[in-house]
């Protein structure tokens, strides 16, 4: 499911992304220490200044070092993992990118709709289309405000309706143009 997918925790994305980091050596001595030392120094809290030299210490292995740190990260909650992908996406844009997670967020659901699609879909037709559309809709408007107005007329020769009716109208219409034609009204 999308909804899942989109809204896993940093701790389940870092355990889901640890064997790809780990694996084959994709991060390097440099990037594993400047990520270290940016959680070190720009975010403190994330690591103290002991946890920064136990994971910068080059007697260990790249790979016990680097997988002590995901799995200290996982353990101390979701804030320090995703400072983490922060600093990884800081140093190391690429790899980033690579991520298995990553990859999972961008792929869309199936089953998902597509709201800009059905945007397009929706509103394909023009401007064409909404004249004509609002052209039937003033024609009926008017249409049906002089029908009720030819009614009201007939039921009483003394009441004063707020309009013309359709004889009255058209009589308007042509003495505005300057036809000469009489209508009976």
């Amino acid at each position: 499911m999308m909804f899942y997918r989109s809204y896993q925790s940093y701790c389940h994305r870092l355990q889901h992304d640890m064997y790809f980091l780990i694996s084959t050596s994709r991060l390097n001595e440099q990037v594993v220490d400047k990520i270290v030392l940016q959680l070190n120094r720009v975010y403190p809290q994330i690591l103290t200044n002991e946890e920064a030299e136990k994971f910068r210490n080059p007697k260990a292995s790249l790979h016990t070092r680097l997988s002590d740190l995901l799995k200290h990260l996982q353990k101390k909650g979701d804030r320090h993992c995703q400072e983490f992908y922060r600093a990884l996406q800081i140093n190391a844009e690429q790899l980033f990118n690579d991520l298995p997670s990553r990859k999972i967020l961008k792929t869309p659901d199936p089953t998902e709709i597509d709201t800009d699609k059905e945007q397009y879909m929706l509103n394909d037709r023009g401007p064409v289309f909404f004249l004509a559309c609002f052209s039937v809709a003033a024609g009926l408007a008017l249409f049906w405000y002089c029908c009720n107005s030819v009614g009201a007329s007939s039921q009483s020769a003394t009441a004063a309706g707020p309009g013309l009716n359709a004889l009255e109208l058209l009589q308007a219409a042509s003495q505005h143009m300057g036809c000469s034609r009489e209508w009976n009204v």
